[in-house]
């Protein structure tokens, strides 16, 4: 059974209009953290949330902008409601990815608060799990599928009804998500509101999706989880949000 053809047409507007959205979520951002202090996130779940989501708004739209203005090219009109109903469901996914990332927060904050001796050690291997995944084939898999656009706009082409947008960007996100959730949990060392650990995370995420040596960057980025999660047993300066000041200023000590 052969697929339908897909006639891609370049709007001109798509891609900044995300890139816009994504310049307003990082000076949101960036106003809350000057005014909480880096690191800090509400203890409340529906807080946590909203700014979880603000936060990967800012900093995953830079890297799917291109994406979904190349998606947004293969309707002939609606184009920019097509895209952002693709990017709604695009978010969605990483949405509902601050649920497991709330979790891991409490829990990582009751141990360094409770056992501070511990968050060396929990520092140590949340590099370590990123630095093993970041050389995985499973993660080499859905890089590959976020580097190919492509390859989404065949797999998309027998979407029908109303959702097909919100379908199509929830299913790149999915693997966006496999792409890229181990680097994300690189916040809880570094502080999860710590605005210079989200852009370095989001330009390392941006290179990976869309330059032509983002695989070889990925496996770059692994090494150099591993020689951190060895370097943080001996100089846990750079991870406040397990070893300093970081875990006070999270805003979780009471849950």
């Amino acid at each position: 059974m052969t697929r339908p053809a897909i006639a891609v047409r370049r709007p001109g507007t798509c891609a900044g209009l995300l890139l816009l959205a994504a310049g307003a979520a990082w000076a949101w951002t960036a106003l809350r953290g000057s005014t909480v202090g880096a690191g800090t996130m509400a203890g409340d779940l529906p807080a946590f949330l909203g700014t979880w989501t603000i936060m990967m708004t800012a900093m995953m739209l830079p890297a799917t902008a291109p994406i979904a203005s190349l998606y947004a090219g293969t309707v002939p009109v609606h184009r920019t409601a097509h895209m952002i109903a693709f990017t709604a469901g695009y978010v969605l996914v990483w949405a509902a990815a601050g649920l497991p990332a709330y979790a891991l927060v409490i829990g990582a904050t009751r141990v360094a608060t409770e056992y501070p001796a511990a968050g060396t050690g929990v520092a140590s291997a949340v590099f370590a799990v990123n630095g093993v995944y970041q050389l995985t084939g499973l993660k080499d898999f859905c890089l590959s599928k976020c580097r190919s656009p492509i390859a989404l706009l065949l797999d998309c082409a027998s979407y029908r009804g109303r959702s097909r947008d919100v379908r199509a960007g929830a299913r790149h996100g999915s693997f966006c998500l496999g792409c890229c959730w181990s680097l994300m949990l690189l916040l809880i060392a570094f502080g999860v509101m710590n605005l210079w650990a989200m852009v370095a995370l989001s330009a390392v995420i941006t290179c990976e999706k869309l330059l032509p040596r983002g695989r070889l960057l990925a496996r770059v980025v692994g090494l150099a989880s591993f020689a951190l999660a060895i370097a943080v047993i001996w100089v846990p300066v750079p991870t406040p949000g397990l070893t300093g000041g970081g875990m006070a200023e999270m805003g979780l000590r009471h849950l």
